[in-house]
């Protein structure tokens, strides 16, 4: 055969290929309908928890109120029941605590602190037959500076003396003193 007859014509009819069929274009697969998502249980249990503490805190802070009152007799009740006059701005209250001595230990230097940035905490008390030191912590504020208001504590005696059945202060913190000498005050 000649080589012409060997290779098919391109122009002839023939045989038909049959054509490829097409896949038609693949249509995007559904998604499974998603299923609803549960929240982790421990992730609920932690905001339980912490839901729970913030409200126990802020009952805590609250409800807490003054301090429960200590023994009027007592040294460290004298010094409870002055001091809190002395912080309300009650000099005559306060003065009624007073021994004469302390009352007329006035000085012109003399400056109280105002009682807005006074705390009182009770350290100790020493009692003895005649006298009693009543130790405590004076947490003193003050407004300002360049990281908001600072604070310092200072540990300091009230010395008291026993007046017939009563306990009467006979020195005073500084932070603390009521001058009622009217020529004294400024």
């Amino acid at each position: 055969m000649s080589p012409e007859e060997t290779e098919p014509d391109p122009n002839a009819p023939g045989p038909t290929v049959p054509e490829r069929a097409t896949p038609p274009a693949a249509e995007p697969a559904a998604e499974p309908a998603a299923e609803p998502r549960r929240p982790d249980r421990t992730l609920l249990a932690i905001l339980a928890a912490i839901a729970v503490i913030v409200v126990v805190a802020l009952i805590v802070v609250f409800t807490r109120g003054e301090p429960a009152p200590v023994d009027e007799a007592t040294p460290a009740g004298v010094v409870q029941r002055y001091s809190a006059a002395v912080i309300a701005g009650d000099e005559t209250a306060a003065a009624a605590y007073l021994t004469d001595a302390a009352k007329n230990r006035c000085s012109t230097d003399m400056e109280r602190m105002s009682g807005d940035n006074l705390r009182v905490t009770l350290v100790s008390t020493t009692e003895r037959p005649a006298s009693a030191d009543v130790r405590v912590l004076i947490t003193v504020s003050q407004d300002g500076g360049p990281f908001g208001s600072n604070e310092y504590q200072i540990e300091d005696d009230f010395d008291l003396a026993k007046a017939g059945d009563k306990w009467l202060i006979d020195r005073a913190p500084w932070q603390l003193t009521v001058c009622q000498n009217d020529a004294v005050k400024k």
